[in-house]
């Protein structure tokens, strides 16, 4: 007998449908939702709403497109959390009610453990222990993995996730939301080095990255005092000195914490690692140290239910099921 899962994640603004046989993805079928972008920023109540319009048609997509019947499904797996509360809710109460519909188990997976899993969907693979770096909107950690289900975080952000700092002074310097992949885009033609801004060193392996965004607040308001036209005479230079100082407290702290556990394979994840800067310096960073770099394909990178698929294969095959009785967490640590 096959093992085949329907996977569901809605953590936050994508609606997520994908279905994985023995280990193998069939499908990643994505509903965006466009309404927040005018709002300069993910509205939670939108988004719930969104996942409800979204999420019968989207597992319809995956169930069909996947060749498999869905009385042939051994499992449901959900996102569990961490994400927006109403989002999670819609996705887990889709999920019980359907498992419970075709009598078989739930799974219930960790959004942060499904990022680095993500890495087990394609060639080549990581070999264990790696270290991982996850890096979005919500998260900054950097994770020892030391097998499919084992996972210790060595450090985090303190306050807010780097992908935070990119669309925060991308907001201050007037680009529209989600401002991160337009600093990457102008940041190609700028010099990195035009405007140095203060690099923030916390203790250990941990990260900070609201001293940049704050940094970068008083000097736009300084500049614009002496030239209102600073910012857009100057728009790719002020991408690519941010995007340089924010990839610089990146991988500081990667090459320490791979020095530290002796570990030669590093892996990144999460939205932010579409970053075409951050690509370039680790893969620069491998030749230099050595290493062996993973990076998933852009589509697991940014929310998804492969991701979620993959990992509910790996808790099948240790028996670690959930029952009705589950609620979704907003805040839900690795190994939680």
């Amino acid at each position: 007998m096959k093992i085949n899962i329907l996977a569901i994640e809605s953590s936050c603004d994508e609606t997520s449908a994908s279905v994985i046989s023995d280990g193998k993805i069939l499908n990643n079928i994505v509903a965006t939702q466009s309404v927040h972008e005018k709002y300069g920023g993910v509205v939670p109540e939108l988004a719930s709403r969104a996942h409800q319009q979204h999420l019968v048609p989207v597992i319809h997509e995956a169930i069909e497109t996947s060749g498999i019947d869905k009385n042939e499904l051994s499992a449901v797996a959900f996102t569990r959390g961490p994400g927006l509360m109403g989002s999670l809710m819609v996705g887990v109460s889709f999920a019980k009610a359907f498992a419970y519909s075709l009598s078989i188990p739930l799974i219930e997976v960790n959004h942060m453990e499904a990022h680095i899993l993500a890495h087990f969907i394609d060639d080549p693979k990581p070999k264990f222990p790696f270290i991982c770096l996850t890096v979005s909107g919500g998260h900054t950690q950097l994770v020892l993995v030391k097998d499919y289900l084992q996972m210790e975080v060595i450090g985090e952000t303190l306050d807010d996730a780097v992908g935070e700092a990119f669309d925060k002074t991308a907001k201050l310097m007037g680009l529209p939301y989600p401002g991160g992949p337009l600093i990457d885009k102008y940041a190609k033609e700028g010099n990195p080095k035009a405007f140095p801004f203060p690099v923030s060193d916390m203790p250990e392996l941990n990260y900070s990255f609201s001293g940049i965004k704050t940094a970068v607040l008083y000097f736009l308001r300084d500049k614009i005092k002496e030239n209102p036209q600073f910012i857009e005479e100057n728009l790719a230079d002020i991408s690519a000195s941010v995007q340089f100082t924010l990839i610089k407290m990146l991988t500081q702290k990667l090459k320490k914490a791979a020095k530290l556990h002796r570990v030669k394979d590093i892996a990144i994840a999460g939205g932010v690692s579409a970053n075409s800067g951050l690509r370039e310096e680790l893969n620069r960073l491998a030749a230099d140290l050595n290493w062996n770099v993973y990076i998933p394909k852009f589509e697991y990178c940014t929310d998804n239910a492969a991701m979620i698929a993959m990992a509910a294969h790996y808790k099948f095959l240790s028996n670690s099921f959930c029952g009705l009785d589950t609620s979704p967490l907003a805040k839900m640590k690795i190994g939680n």
